[in-house]
């Protein structure tokens, strides 16, 4: 008996070692990740996601409808709606990040885009693929 209850003791001991142990989280490999004190200088994607795009001469082109992000997560395009009525007909096509720029007229910013509606509209056109998760070429 006397030897019966001390290992009966270490057994539920390692038991609840091991559980306890299961529960912690992974270890960490590259250290905790980096609190921002005060918010690093830059542009968000709401100021480009759901705006007008327009031509040099400020007529409107069509909608951004999607930003682009790689691996690294560097932004890389933009999906822009061009074409259509009320969401009908409307063409997604997609446009290098670096070609969109923004100008600003009477104390209000807007993105131009150094071509014309016509263009885009001659341009292949892609959908998005929710089973994927992406945005692949249409299908004609």
């Amino acid at each position: 008996m006397k030897k019966i209850i001390p290992v009966a003791v270490f057994a539920a001991m390692a038991v609840c070692g091991a559980a306890a142990y299961a529960q912690q989280p992974a270890p960490m490999t590259s250290g905790p990740a980096q609190i921002f004190t005060a918010l690093p200088a830059g542009t968000t994607v709401t100021n480009f996601y759901k705006q007008t795009v327009y031509d040099p001469s400020d007529n409107k082109i069509g909608d951004v409808d999607d930003v682009l992000v790689d691996e690294e997560g560097r932004v890389t395009a933009m999906i822009i709606g061009v074409g259509g009525f009320l969401g009908m007909g409307e063409k997604d096509v997609a446009v290098p990040f670096s070609s969109v720029r923004a100008s600003e007229k009477n104390s209000k910013w807007y993105l131009v885009l150094n071509t014309n509606k016509e263009a885009l509209k001659a341009a292949p056109g892609f959908a998005y693929d929710k089973t994927k998760t992406t945005w692949m070429p249409a299908v004609k």
